[in-house]
């Protein structure tokens, strides 16, 4: 049924209850797990601004894949990097592109203040992806 399952992590607890749910579903289905972390960044007058390192994101999609590995899970890390306000469409992407059959996510992750100005991420996924996501709580 699901050949290929994006898993969206940003490190947050919600995107973390995310993780057994992949697993799960990738032994149920033999489902190959990208594990797909967006690293965002912003342009200003000072110059590009990383919110977080690339050895840091690599660190967590590395952590995750090896955890879903020794639990029996073909697992890989990704990690995309991209403009604040992107992270939604970028998921939905990287789903496109490697022709998954499930998003596995959280409710809500590390920017949830922004959320409410913006929607959250999920929501945007949850509408506009062309494949099931399952949202965890």
């Amino acid at each position: 049924m699901f050949e290929r399952i994006i898993l969206a992590v940003d490190g947050s607890d919600n995107s973390m209850r995310a993780v057994p749910v992949a697993a799960e579903m990738a032994l149920r289905f033999g489902a190959e797990v990208v594990v797909l972390h967006v690293r965002e960044h912003e342009l200003s007058w000072g110059g590009d601004v990383d919110f977080e390192t690339p050895q840091e994101a690599a660190d967590l999609v590395d952590g995750i894949a090896r955890d879903l590995k020794d639990a029996g899970a073909n697992a890989r890390p990704e990690v995309r990097r991209v403009a604040v306000g992107f992270t939604a469409q970028t998921i939905i992407t990287a789903a496109d592109q490697e022709h998954a059959g499930l998003v596995v996510m959280g409710t809500r992750g590390l920017t949830e203040w922004k959320s409410l100005l913006l929607g959250s991420v999920a929501h945007k996924v949850l509408h506009h992806a062309h494949c099931p996501v399952l949202v965890v709580r």
